[in-house]
């Protein structure tokens, strides 16, 4: 009730279409979704049909011979959704039909997902004259897979799929998704890396990549970004501050924020192989640049008690020590105001009297402590058992005085209530200096798409859709504060040497050379905004609608394909030209500052060393 405001949908047909499921029974609510665009919506309460669900499992039986087992109810709900969705999209072409007066009404409808397929298959099964385009995210017995520390890439033709999904039990659901990606007219899926798995293990290879985007927001101001990101760093200070109260004898102009969230796959994440770099990266840095410090933050939502005590008690005694010197400010001030009044100098003893001084002794007293500054800022359930903490213990990095590298497991999603960051996620990004993700199984990856777009440099692999789609589109994406670690072609050993190198190297960039990469990173944002990346979804569309349509032509048809990138290219390392399709600049942007970038002078800063 709260996200959508409910009303009429723009169309007749559609609100015909609406009507006649409720007049079946069904409960659809229809109107606008209180979101960015403000699109129609149709929402439709699968509990209402659930009377149909023995029929409906019957009709999938009989046509596509697949069983789904009564216990399933995830499965169940998206047999009631799939049927729901495929009577719905019937009924609005055969109103659509009525209301244009004998020409066939050419309408598409894009599925995404196992759990949506099933409307696909039954609009196929009945011969519904709509063009059907399907497309997977990451496939389900891929999934499943990795989740297993399968050696998932060097066996891909080697896997038995029938038999691999009947062991997990999942033989129904893998069913619906390959029955759903060959019925189609279209198939995409979001990456080169996920048509790779989906060749395999659906045994189709995608028609068109439709790789995901973002709603990109440009400053007017350049170095706009640049401040936010101040801002929001000083925030991160405040939380270092108070979690390592006691042991605070770092300097924070020399420490650096590395971070990585997402979903707690262990594994599948890169955390294991993040953790193993971070303590050879904690050895570089003691033997050569003593100096720096880095605070690494894993942001992983794991099952915890409440907050960890040392942790509130550290912001407690900051703030305290804070609000003290704060009060105690005000109170030299007036008294320096009335000396001064009277027309002589004031002396130090008159300015910070004694119980001025005792009561900064008091604060600073509270702030001595006899551990070590905990590694997470929760209690986790059964914390011997949990993979990041056995992790860090294995790798002895307990945030020690002589630690460059310092650890921060906080397993929760971060949110502006949060009493101990105060910021929500797109702050805390922007604070950071690096965000890590050496996943291994990552079918397109948004957390270093929001990196990029936010101009924080980001780690990625040749195992995520984005790192293959920033290899395939720029010539040296490290230039652009993409650091793309090969987890395919080498050894695990080899990926965690080449991703400790990666965070040394950055790790030795002094600030300006930092502010230029931010630069450069953020100028990468147009590639990743949905009104360029939204081209191949509409090529996917046009696919189907001549598969079903041979007389269909789209107006923009010679568009597609065509679309270059718009920075000013300088030979090597720049955006490619050659290599596959990058889009052209957003038409919200301002192109007034490439005019003046002169990319050889950055990438010789970038080059020099400290």
């Amino acid at each position: 009730r709260t996200e959508v405001e409910e009303g009429p949908l723009g169309c007749q047909a559609l609100n015909q279409a609406v009507e006649e499921l409720r007049n079946r029974g069904f409960k659809v609510h229809t109107g606008r979704w209180l979101v960015d665009g403000n699109p129609q919506i149709i929402l439709m309460d699968i509990g209402s049909a659930s009377w149909k669900m023995d029929e409906w499992k019957n009709e999938l039986w009989s046509t596509c011979n697949i069983g789904v087992p009564h216990l399933d109810i995830e499965a169940n709900d998206a047999i009631i959704l799939g049927f729901m969705v495929a009577e719905f999209i019937q009924e609005f072409r055969n109103k659509a039909e009525a209301a244009a007066e004998g020409e066939t009404p050419r309408v598409v409808a894009h599925f995404h997902e196992w759990q949506a397929g099933i409307g696909l298959i039954v609009l196929r099964t009945r011969h519904v004259n709509v063009a059907l385009v399907f497309t997977t995210h990451a496939t389900l017995l891929g999934r499943y897979l990795c989740a297993g520390s399968t050696d998932f890439y060097n066996n891909l033709d080697k896997f038995s799929v029938d038999n691999e999904a009947g062991k997990r039990q999942i033989y129904h659901r893998y069913c619906m998704e390959r029955a759903a990606s060959h019925l189609c007219h279209a198939f995409t899926t979001v990456s080169d890396i996920t048509g790779f798995e989906a060749e395999h293990l659906l045994k189709r290879k995608p028609d068109v990549i439709t790789p995901n985007g973002l709603n990109v927001k440009k400053f007017s101001a350049l170095h706009e970004f640049q401040n936010l990101h101040a801002i929001s760093k000083e925030k991160i200070h405040e939380f270092v501050r108070g979690h390592f109260y006691g042991h605070y004898d770092f300097d924070l102009d020399k420490t650096l924020y590395f971070f990585i969230a997402g979903r707690y796959e262990f594994g599948n994440k890169g955390a294991d192989i993040f953790i193993e770099a971070l303590a050879r990266l904690n050895h570089f840095l003691k033997n050569s640049r003593p100096d720096v410090t880095v605070v690494a933050f894993l942001i992983f939502p794991a099952k915890t008690n409440n907050f960890n005590v040392e942790s509130l008690r550290g912001h407690a005694v900051t703030k305290s020590l804070r609000d003290g010197i704060n009060d105690i400010q005000q109170k030299m001030g007036k008294r320096m105001y009335e000396i001064c009044l009277s027309g002589r100098m004031p002396d130090a003893n008159e300015l910070l009297q004694k119980e001025d001084l005792i009561r900064l002794k008091r604060c600073i007293y509270a702030l001595q402590r006899d551990g070590l500054p905990p590694v997470t800022t929760h209690n986790v359930v059964d914390d011997w058992n949990d993979a990041v903490l056995n992790a860090v213990r294995r790798c002895n990095l307990f945030n020690t005085t002589y630690d460059r590298v310092k650890i921060v497991f906080h397993p929760e999603f971060l949110n502006p209530t949060n009493p101990l960051f105060g910021l929500d996620y797109e702050e805390f990004v922007r604070g950071c200096h690096l965000g890590v993700f050496p996943s291994y199984y990552e079918p397109w990856g948004y957390t270093p798409a929001e990196c990029t777009v936010m101009g924080i440099p980001s780690i990625t692999t040749n195992l995520s859709g984005f790192g293959c789609f920033m290899q395939e589109h720029i010539a040296d994406p490290m230039s652009y504060g993409i650091y793309i670690v090969d987890r395919r072609y080498i050894s695990v050993e080899g990926s965690v040497q080449q991703l400790a190198q990666y965070m040394f190297d950055f790790a030795r960039l002094n600030r300006r050379q930092r502010i230029i990469q931010r630069n450069r990173t953020e100028r990468l944002s147009d590639m990743l905004d949905w009104r360029n990346l939204g081209i191949y979804y509409r090529q996917a569309r046009q696919k189907a609608l001549k598969a079903v349509f041979p007389d269909y032509i789209d107006d923009n048809e010679q568009a597609i394909g065509q679309i270059k990138y718009p920075r000013p290219f300088s030979e090597p390392p720049s955006p490619t030209s050659s290599r596959g399709v990058t889009p052209v600049a957003s038409v919200h942007g301002s192109d007034d500052e490439s005019d003046s970038v002169d990319e050889e002078k950055e990438l010789e800063e970038l080059r020099i060393n400290n």
